[in-house]
């Protein structure tokens, strides 16, 4: 359990920045290189690197080296298992949300 906990601690705090969900949406269309993905960001290629790190740390982004390029592509296997943790709360909170309307429907 403390592994898929740490896993999902990477896959969180890779999210938390919105650089970095924005770098996952560009790679949504498919492989870029690194350069190309810091482009459209604000921010030196130095600090896009940075983030490119976190996100391969939480294992979302993979990365192929052809030469001088850098290639980085979309892993998005973490995400079913953030998902699924969210979804567990979310279905904790539907039940007693039901369980509530019940009981406000009663005492009408």
């Amino acid at each position: 359990m403390v592994e898929r906990s740490a896993a999902l601690d990477h896959t969180y705090m890779a999210l938390a920045h919105p650089t970095r969900r924005a770098m996952l949406d560009f790679l949504k269309t498919g492989p870029m290189r690194v350069t190309d993905l810091a482009g459209p960001f604000e921010v030196s290629l130095a600090a896009s690197s940075k983030h490119v790190n976190m996100l391969e740390r939480a294992g979302l982004l993979s990365r192929t080296v052809a030469g001088r390029d850098h290639w980085l592509t979309l892993d998005p296997r973490p995400l079913h298992d953030a998902g699924g943790w969210i979804d567990t709360y979310r279905r904790f909170w539907d039940e007693r949300l039901d369980a509530l309307d019940l009981v406000l429907r009663v005492d009408r």
